[in-house]
């Protein structure tokens, strides 16, 4: 006989009743929490950001769609194809580059269309992420001698490096954790680490040559205190001369440029807001720091969005939401154990090196434990197309632990 076709509708529900609950309901947490302070932040200081509340919403509904749709579909039949979505990913990286490319910041990271302005390589994420996994889960990889991370690293090259070009040097940073992860799952063998990790410390400091003057400024006002601990630390253990010797270097070395003090500015009134929290906060709405415009408004829903949430909340408030991070990165995690093949395996993996990457470096800046490189808080930071490809990115991994369970 043939078998009894399941309306879509059914299968629809049925698919969805597999998904990792406790990975959707911190999700959920997490944007709630975002729409919160994002509302918040439009409330209180008003103005052209009255509205900016609104626009979260719609790329919380859109992003949502996406993926729930990205879930609903087999991994593995996506992976068949991601070299689609993977060239069209570079396809939207060039973009920026042509008349519809839109100059913020300093950095040429944005396409005007449709009236939105959209950040192509936060919607490449995914794409890129889907690409690498199954070239590394593919015969390349397995039935090759070359080392993982050799295709690992040839396939997000060309993403990487249109990033790098805008120049975006902060987003560029995120594609190489996940590919590591990748390339290390896949037998990747401690020498090879050691000899990426000694590249990397040899070529940092060639780099720094090549920086603009404001990202140099950037690195140094997050280096300031570091460097003066360490030459205090080590003044009582030289000479006198060398105790010089090494104060002017230090003051040579931190020395920024006239245009500096708004880097300087942004990180010290963070960390104001952060410190002013205290254990509960101010309470919801009562911030002050971005309402008078010490930490700048512009920023306050994005990148400091952290920084907002500490003020109101306190190390209550901000402790709580590191722990929800740290719970849905470990559900990613557990996905990639459980997964029933090593494509998605390294999807699981990859998804939460991404997040892990975003949550370390946007936490850090608020509190300058890192560079202020322009990095947003995953489902809680305003921005549409950082928000559609986060969760794009837990539809792939909601893939993956559905068909663990089939």
């Amino acid at each position: 006989r043939r078998a009894k076709r399941v309306p879509w509708y059914r299968w629809v529900l049925a698919t969805l009743l597999k998904v990792d609950l406790p990975m959707l309901v911190l999700t959920l947490v997490l944007m709630t929490t975002g729409f919160l302070f994002v509302f918040g932040v439009s409330h209180e200081v008003g103005g052209r950001f009255a509205n900016q509340w609104r626009s979260h919403i719609m790329w919380m509904v859109l992003g949502s769609m996406a993926g729930v749709g990205v879930a609903l579909i087999d991994y593995r039949w996506l992976a068949r194809y991601s070299w689609v979505a993977y060239l069209g990913g570079l396809g939207l990286l060039l973009l920026v580059f042509t008349p519809m490319g839109v100059t913020l910041n300093t950095a040429r990271s944005w396409i005007r269309l449709g009236g939105r302005q959209l950040q192509p390589a936060e919607l490449a994420k995914p794409a890129v992420l889907l690409f690498t996994a199954w070239i590394a889960a593919g015969p390349l990889v397995k039935d090759s001698r070359l080392p993982p991370f050799i295709p690992v690293f040839i396939a997000i090259a060309p993403a990487v490096g249109l990033v790098l070009m805008q120049p975006d040097y902060g987003t560029a940073m995120v594609f190489f954790p996940f590919a590591l992860a990748i390339a290390f799952a896949a037998g990747l063998r401690w020498r090879w680490l050691v000899l990426g990790v000694t590249i990397l410390l040899v070529a940092v400091p060639l780099t720094y040559r090549r920086l603009k003057p404001y990202q140099k400024d950037r690195l140094k006002v997050f280096m300031d205190q570091p460097v003066r601990a360490g030459v205090a630390a080590v003044s009582p253990l030289v000479p006198e001369q060398t105790q010089v010797r090494l104060t002017e270097a230090s003051d040579k070395f931190l020395e920024r440029s006239k245009d500096a003090i708004h880097t300087d500015w942004n990180a010290h009134q963070s960390l104001l807001a952060v410190g002013s929290g205290g254990w509960f906060g101010k309470g919801y709405m009562k911030g002050t720091q971005h309402v008078l415009g010490f930490l700048p408004q512009t920023v306050a829903s994005s990148d400091f969005v952290f920084s907002v949430i500490a003020e109101e909340t306190g190390f209550v408030g901000t402790a709580t939401i590191v722990c929800v991070f740290i719970a849905l990165i470990l559900c990613c995690l557990r996905t990639a154990l459980l997964a029933k093949d090593t494509l998605g395996r390294y999807i699981g993996v990859g998804a939460a090196l991404i997040i892990f990457t975003h949550v370390f470096i946007n936490v850090g800046m608020t509190i300058q434990a890192a560079p202020i490189i322009g990095i947003p808080l995953p489902f809680i930071s305003h921005g549409g197309s950082f928000m559609i490809g986060t969760l794009v990115l837990m539809g792939l991994v909601q893939s993956v632990h559905i068909r663990t369970r089939e």
